[in-house]
């Protein structure tokens, strides 16, 4: 299983992204998908993560409740995260992983796995 995810950059405050996470190599509908980032001098934390496509959960992060949106298009063997009414705290690196994990919060609060993409840039300025 291979990941790609895209759709960061640059954007005002009170504005809108979607991110993508591709996945090529295997199907992605038995593996739950979270979306994480990095942000300047903080620990990696999980955004939100969805659980695999017989399942219908997803966890969010506090902080983004209400403002993003985490989907999978199991047709397109991608999952996305549209982020609505963004803050400059927002400003991370983000990247999707995937796993089997034994509940969707587990895998946001404690990711296990190797499957990784590469990550995508995401700005907010004030």
């Amino acid at each position: 299983l291979q990941l790609a995810d895209s759709g960061g950059g640059l954007v005002q405050a009170g504005g809108s992204l979607r991110l993508s996470c591709v996945a090529s190599g295997s199907s992605l509908d038995p593996y739950a998908v979270g979306w994480f980032r990095q942000r300047p001098g903080k620990e990696r934390e999980g955004v939100s993560c969805i659980s695999s496509s017989s399942g219908g959960s997803t966890y969010y992060l506090d902080t983004v409740k209400g403002r993003f949106t985490i989907s999978r298009d199991n047709a397109k063997n991608t999952v996305y995260l549209q982020m609505n009414s963004l803050k400059p705290e927002d400003t991370a690196n983000y990247f999707c992983g995937a796993d089997f994990p034994s509940t969707v919060q587990a895998f946001c609060v404690k990711p296990l796995t190797n499957y990784w993409g590469q990550g995508t840039q995401v700005t907010v300025s004030s």
